[in-house]
C-alpha cells in the first residue's frame, strides 16, 4: 500500500468523526418538537405541573452539565410565574429513558399544563429558545 493511500485511509474516519461532531454540536440546545409525548408527573415524584408549563430536566448522577442546566432551569422558573421545573435522575429510573426516548444528559421537556411535551432539548438549553418554547404552550 502507498504512504498516500495509507493517509487517505487513516484520515476519512477522522474527517467523518469531526464532521458528525460538528454537526451534534450545533443541534446541542436548539429546540426541538415533543411530538406525541406525554409526561406523567408521578414519573417526577411531583403530583401535579405548572399551572402554566412545566420545565422537566432529565439527567444522571456522572452527567457534567446536568448541574449547570439545573440552575440555568430553576432560575428560570422562579423568574417566570404559573412555571415549574422538576428533575427526574435516570440514574434511579433508566425505565424512563425508555418510555421518553432521552438519549442523552442532560435532556429537558417543556410540558403543558395537561402533561403534553411541547418541546424538547437536548444539552444546555438556550435562553432564548426556552423563551420561545413558552410562548408557544
Amino acid at each position: 500500500m502507498s504512504p498516500a493511500l495509507a493517509l487517505g485511509v487513516a484520515a476519512a474516519p477522522l474527517a467523518v468523526a469531526t464532521i458528525v461532531g460538528i454537526v451534534l454540536r450545533r443541534r446541542d440546545g436548539r429546540r426541538r418538537d415533543g411530538g406525541t409525548l406525554r409526561f406523567d408527573a408521578a414519573d417526577a415524584g411531583s403530583e401535579e405541573l405548572g399551572s402554566r408549563a412545566t420545565l422537566v430536566q432529565f439527567s444522571t448522577e456522572m452527567c457534567a452539565r446536568c448541574p449547570q442546566v439545573r440552575r440555568l432551569l430553576r432560575d428560570y422558573a422562579t423568574d417566570h410565574d404559573g412555571l415549574a421545573h422538576v428533575e427526574v435522575d435516570l440514574t434511579r429510573r433508566p425505565e424512563l429513558s425508555a418510555r421518553y426516548r432521552v438519549l442523552q444528559t442532560p435532556t429537558t421537556f417543556v410540558v403543558d399544563g395537561s402533561g403534553a411535551v411541547r418541546a424538547r432539548f437536548h444539552g444546555v438549553p438556550h435562553r432564548h429558545a426556552l423563551t420561545e418554547a413558552l410562548a408557544a404552550v
